[in-house]
């Protein structure tokens, strides 16, 4: 089934790499506008928009400041009008050991609730608000298995972030459902990112592949088929639902 998403425009934070620029990419393949969000990486963002076409812009922000995730919100409905849908990709995976320094670890902490948890749920609040007038939208929001299984504990803050954006979804989903508003949560396991490459450093490509189930770690463009078919209105009724990407290292 070849899913279309023309006459809709999607915002997707994080996408300068890894998952966020696989979803980027299959909706623009889908003929979604497309707004590639970055923080630092303005070339690779430029780049993957002069791969998908004219239908894709970028726009810059630090999601650690609010202000930022507000204007952020705020330059794409200028520029394109309306949003379709929300996806909230962007995260940090911060390692904050138990025995540093405890301004480090606050420090990690904050940083990892501030880009994980708040701007999601800055976006979330500013999108509902839009959806609002416009007949409903869709906000799906890229969780973790670790939101549900935990996580090794220098990421502590990490899978406690995931845990709250899972909530939230839900929260989004049960409030506003009746309003057109769709509320998502895909939940990867461990997926082979530049995010990532720390983990993989630290404990092994081996020790992460004996945790899955499957053959091959998750790359991004598993993941990114399940974000377009949520987008694409066909999952409406699972509003609210986890979608489990994790290659069978974590079923619940």
């Amino acid at each position: 089934m070849q899913i279309d998403l023309s006459n809709t425009s999607v915002l997707v934070t994080g996408a300068s790499r890894g998952i966020g620029a696989a979803v980027a990419r299959a909706m623009g393949n889908a003929g979604a506008r497309v707004a590639i969000h970055y923080r630092d990486r303005r070339e690779q963002a430029s780049a993957l928009a002069a791969q998908i076409g004219a239908s894709a812009e970028v726009f810059q922000a630090d999601l650690s400041r609010a202000e930022e995730c507000t204007a952020l919100w705020q330059a794409v409905v200028a520029r394109f009008g309306r949003v379709s849908t929300l996806v909230n990709n962007a995260g940090v995976a911060l390692s904050s050991a138990l025995e540093s320094a405890t301004e480090d670890w606050l420090e990690g902490w904050d940083t990892t609730l501030a880009v994980n948890l708040r701007a999601p749920a800055i976006l979330c609040r500013l999108a509902i608000g839009h959806f609002q007038t416009q007949g409903g939208g869709r906000i799906i929001n890229i969780s973790s298995r670790a939101a549900f299984r935990g996580d090794q504990p220098p990421y502590l803050a990490y899978a406690a972030s995931k845990g709250g954006l899972v909530a939230l979804t839900r929260s989004i989903a049960r409030g506003f459902g009746k309003a057109g508003i769709l509320a998502f949560n895909v939940a990867p396991g461990f997926t082979r990112t530049d995010m990532a490459q720390e983990f993989l450093d630290q404990y092994g490509e081996d020790y992460v592949a004996g945790d899955i189930a499957l053959r091959r770690l998750t790359e991004p463009e598993d993941i990114a088929p399940f974000v377009v078919f949520l987008a694409s209105g066909l999952g409406d009724h699972s509003t609210g639902c986890t979608i489990d990407v994790n290659a069978g290292s974590y079923v619940h």
